[in-house]
């Protein structure tokens, strides 16, 4: 009942969010986003994908929910699912590929990466908005909703990153 109240909750702040005015343009000088940024439609899908896949088995180097899914699979799966984007590779391999963002310029889709096995980018989610994400956590084995600032994520929170304008 808490997952789908969960669910609930973050389809309406999307949709509510899809309705609001278009943000400024992004400064991107340094070539990090640092602003708010408008609601992105492919951002969107690639959110609402996501919600679907939770509760799916966690498998290490899983890349389908038949089989399980980790992180990079998890991710690699609905980028490609949701809007035909090809994302591969291990979490810090996306994270290499990925626009540099600011965490105040999240918005749903784009990519969450924390240092979770003493090595940079070593797990990534996506972001849902609201603060809370998707991830495919080893612990627990299912791929859950979690909020950045849950003590164990906001200590290791490391970068965002961006596919969309």
């Amino acid at each position: 009942m808490h997952i789908l109240t969960t669910i609930l909750a973050v389809l309406a702040a999307l949709a509510l969010a899809a309705c609001g005015t278009p943000a400024s343009r992004p400064d991107t000088s340094a070539g990090t986003i640092t602003q708010p940024r408008a609601v992105s439609e492919k951002g969107n899908e690639i959110a609402l994908y996501a919600l679907g896949l939770i509760d799916t088995a966690y498998r290490f180097g899983g890349k389908n929910p038949e089989a399980g899914l980790d992180c990079s699979g998890m991710v690699s799966y609905i980028y490609d699912r949701a809007v035909g984007l090809k994302v591969q590779g291990s979490a810090a391999d996306i994270a290499r590929r990925g626009r540099p963002i600011d965490r105040v310029a999240l918005r749903p889709g784009d990519l969450v990466f924390f240092n979770t096995r003493n090595r940079p980018y070593s797990h990534v989610g996506i972001y849902l908005g609201d603060d809370r994400f998707v991830h495919a956590p080893s612990t627990n084995g299912r791929v859950r909703i979690d909020a950045l600032a849950n003590r164990y994520y906001a200590q290791r929170f490391e970068a965002a990153r961006t596919f969309f304008d």
